[in-house]
C-alpha cells in the first residue's frame, strides 16, 4: 500500500473514532440532559399544582376523598392525586422513575415524579407523569443523522486526506520516480532538485545526488578498468600464445615438450576464455551494449539448431523445434544469439547419449514464454539457486566448465528485462523458461 494511501487511512481512522466517541457522548448526554429538565418541568407543575389546592375544582375532589386525575388531549402529561389513610411524612421527598402507564387505553413509557402532600388534615400521593417517547423519537433521529454526518464525514475526510497527501507527497513520489525507478545509466542521471518546500524531501534528493556521484565516479572507474584489462590481459596472453605455437614449429622438440606446450597453450586458452566472459559480463552489467536490433526469437533458434548439428550428431541427441510464434523484440542481436546459444549448448553439454532437447513457445497476449527442456543429467534442488552465481559449478562431472555460462545467461536477461526460471530434478532433465513481458 502506498504511503499516501496509508495516511489518509490513519487519519481517517482516527476521525472516525473520534466522531464514534463523540456522537455516543451525545446520545448518553442527551437523555441525561433530557431527563434533567424534564425533572424540572415535573417540579415546576408539581409547585404550581400546590398552589392551586385551593381552587375550586380539585378543592372540591379532594374534601370528597376522590382520586384526581389530569391529562390533556394527547396524554403527553398526566396529574394522579390518590387519597391517603395516613398524613404524608415527608412533603419534601421527590423521587423520579421511567414506568409504563396506561392513559386514555393507551400505554406509553412516562417520566414520573413521585411525592405528596397534605391538605386540611388528609395525606395525599402525588403523580405527574410526562411521557418520553419524543425523547426516544429524537433519540432515533440524532442516531440517524449522526450516521450519515460520519458517513458523509468520512467521505470527505478520506477525499480530502487523499488530495492533500498527493500534493504533499508529491516531491517524494517524483524523486523515486525521476532518481531511482527510471535510473539505469548512472552516466545520464537527472541532477535537477525536485522542486519542493519539504526539509525532508531536500535532504532525500541531496542524498540521493550525492550518492549518485560517487556511482558515477566508481562506474567511470569500473569502464577504464575494463579497457584497460582487455589490453593488458588478452594482448599478452595473445603474445605468450604466439610464441609457444613458433616454438612447436621448431625441429628437435622432444614429445615431453610438447606435451607441456600443448598443456600451456590449453590453459592460455581457457585463461583467455575466462577473460572474455568476465568482460563480457562487465560490459553488459555495465549497459555498454544498445538495443538497435529487431530480433525474431524463432529464426534464431533454427540458425542456433543449424550450428549443432555436427554436435549433435557426435552426442547422439535429437532436437525437436516445436517453436511455432514468430515473436519479434528490440534487442541487442549479438546477446540474444549468446544468451540462446549458452543455454541450448548446456541442454546439449549436460544431456544423455540419444537424448532429446524440446524448444517450445506460447504467447498469450504480451506475453511470450520459451521454454528449453532437455532430458538430461538434471541440477539437484539445492543447486538451482546458485546456478547463476559467477564460478559456480555444479555437480554435473563436467571438467572442462567454467561456472560463467549461466551468470551469462543471467546478465544478458537482466538486460532485456527478461525472466529467466529453472525446474530441474535430478537425473530427469532441465527446463529453461524464458519469459518476455511487453516487448514484443
Amino acid at each position: 500500500m502506498k504511503l499516501q494511501f496509508k495516511l489518509a487511512l490513519y487519519n481517517a481512522l482516527t476521525k472516525l473514532a473520534i466522531i464514534l466517541f463523540t456522537g455516543a457522548l451525545i446520545l448518553f448526554s442527551l437523555e441525561r440532559i433530557t431527563f434533567h429538565h424534564i425533572g424540572l418541568r415535573l417540579l415546576q407543575k408539581k409547585a404550581e399544582l400546590i398552589s392551586h389546592l385551593s381552587s375550586k375544582e380539585i378543592s372540591q375532589i379532594l374534601i370528597q376523598e376522590k382520586s384526581f386525575i389530569d391529562y390533556n388531549i394527547l396524554p403527553e402529561e398526566y396529574i394522579d392525586i390518590e387519597p391517603l389513610k395516613t398524613l404524608y411524612n415527608n412533603e419534601k421527598e421527590v423521587t423520579f422513575t421511567t414506568e409504563l402507564r396506561t392513559i386514555d387505553k393507551k400505554t406509553e413509557t412516562y417520566r414520573i415524579l413521585k411525592s405528596g402532600f397534605n391538605y386540611t388534615g388528609r395525606g395525599y400521593s402525588l403523580e405527574i407523569g410526562e411521557t418520553i417517547n419524543g425523547i426516544d423519537e429524537l433519540k432515533s433521529t440524532i442516531k440517524g443523522f449522526t450516521l450519515l454526518m460520519l458517513l458523509i464525514a468520512l467521505s470527505l475526510t478520506l477525499l480530502i486526506d487523499l488530495i492533500f497527501t498527493r500534493y504533499l507527497l508529491r516531491p517524494f513520489y517524483q524523486i523515486i520516480d525521476r532518481k531511482l525507478v527510471k535510473v539505469n545509466d548512472p552516466m545520464n542521471f537527472d541532477y535537477e532538485k525536485v522542486s519542493t518546500s519539504t526539509q525532508d524531501f531536500k535532504m532525500l534528493d541531496d542524498s540521493i545526488s550525492s550518492l549518485m556521484i560517487k556511482i558515477t565516479n566508481l562506474f567511470t572507474l569500473e569502464k577504464q578498468f575494463i579497457a584497460n584489462v582487455s589490453h593488458e590481459l588478452l594482448t599478452p596472453i595473445s603474445i605468450i600464445s604466439s610464441r609457444l605455437e613458433n616454438i612447436l614449429q621448431q625441429e628437435g622438440l622432444s614429445e615431453e615438450n610438447e606435451n607441456k606446450i600443448f598443456a600451456s597453450l590449453k590453459s592460455l586458452d581457457r585463461l583467455k576464455s575466462i577473460i572474455k566472459s568476465l568482460l563480457l559480463i562487465s560490459q553488459i552489467e555495465n549497459n555498454q551494449f544498445n538495443k538497435n536490433a529487431r530480433v525474431n526469437i524463432a529464426d534464431m533458434v533454427k540458425e542456433i539448431n543449424e550450428e549443432f548439428e555436427d554436435r549433435l550428431e557426435d552426442k547422439k541427441v535429437t532436437i525437436i523445434n516445436q517453436v511455432k510464434n514468430s515473436f519479434i523484440m528490440p534487442a541487442n542481436l549479438s546477446l540474444m544469439y549468446t544468451l540462446l546459444y549458452n543455454v541450448i549448448n548446456n541442454a546439449i553439454k549436460y544431456n544423455h547419449k540419444h537424448g532429446t532437447i524440446t524448444i517450445s513457445d506460447t504467447l498469450k497476449e504480451d506475453t511470450y514464454i520459451l521454454e528449453i527442456t532437455d532430458t538430461g543429467i538434471g541440477i539437484d534442488q539445492k543447486e538451482i539457486e546458485k546456478a547463476f552465481n559467477r564460478f559456480e559449478k555444479l555437480d554435473t562431472g563436467e571438467k572442462e566448465s567454467y561456472g560463467l555460462g549461466l551468470a551469462i545467461v543471467k546478465s544478458i536477461t537482466a538486460f532485456h528485462n527478461i525472466k529467466v526460471q529453472i525446474a530441474s530434478k535430478k537425473n530427469m532433465g532441465t527446463t529453461f523458461k524464458l519469459i518476455f513481458e511487453g516487448q514484443a
